[in-house]
């Protein structure tokens, strides 16, 4: 696949606060990317400079093979969905509908007004007077109706019920399905995206920490369970992301992939392996000590 944003070395500051420092990834077409990582790491200030929203300190993008920065053949082709979506105070939800028709040129309006329902939005109710969980929906219909090539959404549905956060979900991954776009998730509700997620870039104080394909992440840690001086014996020597213990039973994550010999010896001593779901994992790799930080970038 062919690449459709290339980030190089990109940069951000604030007088002398570096947010984004020296970041590099690219962007496959038609791929569901998930863009994580603690409140104040960089994510939001990544988004909007590939969006043209700021200008980097440093480095280089592209997006679509051009540089987005006042380029509307670029933009036309982006949608960006963010949490704090502002509107004119005098708009209309139909009227949100009408203006992102004549941004988006891949915009369906018979999906709108199906997603509209779905979600149970008051068409000709003024955006000020809606709630917070019918402000998310009609992010979540603009950003899905758009089927813009670049769809980024930024925590737009966090003012969503679990029943709409699941309806979201079905239907991002029903029309990516007939619809293949490349699409940024960005997001504290980890183990709900997880399942739509192909591939992962975690942004840690204002660096790229991890940047792999979900299926390779399996692979990364896991977690072994016994008593706690067989745990320690098992772990002595190994990259330890994480021991817990209650008692004489411990627990611990380690960073890599067990091998068949170490799995062998485990069960020998009575030691019991457990996956890591992509939310421990996270949470894990972005806890530790910046020297223990460093040491987990593969």
């Amino acid at each position: 696949m062919s690449a459709i944003v290339k980030v190089t070395n990109l940069t951000k500051s604030y007088g002398d606060t570096a947010a984004v420092r020296g970041v590099s990834f690219e962007l496959e077409e038609n791929k569901i990317y998930g863009l994580l990582g603690r409140n104040g790491a960089g994510k939001t200030t990544i988004m909007h400079m590939l969006t043209a929203q700021q200008f980097a300190s440093g480095g280089d993008i592209e997006v679509f093979g051009e540089a987005p920065y006042e380029n509307e053949s670029v933009l036309r082709r982006v949608c960006f969905i963010k949490e704090s979506q502002k509107y004119p105070p005098m708009f209309t939800v139909k009227d949100v509908l009408e203006v992102s028709a004549s941004l988006h040129p891949n915009w369906d309006a018979a999906y709108a007004a199906e997603l509209a329902e779905a979600f149970g939005l008051p068409m000709k109710r003024k955006m000020q007077k809606l709630s917070r969980g019918m402000l998310s929906a009609a992010g979540v219909v603009v950003g899905l109706a758009s089927r813009a090539p670049l769809t980024i959404f930024d925590e737009p549905y966090l003012g969503l019920d679990a029943v709409a956060r699941t309806l979201f979900y079905d239907r991002l991954l029903e029309d990516y399905a007939e619809h293949p776009r490349t699409v940024i998730l960005s997001t504290h509700l980890i183990d709900e995206v997880s399942r739509l997620l192909e591939h992962v870039l975690l942004i840690d104080q204002g660096k790229l920490l991890l940047d792999r394909d979900v299926e390779r992440l399996s692979g990364m840690a896991y977690s072994v369970v016994g008593a706690a001086a067989r745990i320690d014996s098992f772990v002595s020597g190994k990259s330890l992301l994480t021991r817990d213990a209650m008692g004489a039973i411990a627990s611990a994550t380690v960073l890599g992939e067990a091998s068949p010999q170490e799995r062998r010896e485990a069960a020998e001593r009575g030691l019991e392996f457990a996956p890591v779901s992509l939310q421990q994992l996270i949470v894990h790799l972005t806890s530790g000590t910046k020297d223990e930080r460093e040491a987990i970038k593969l």
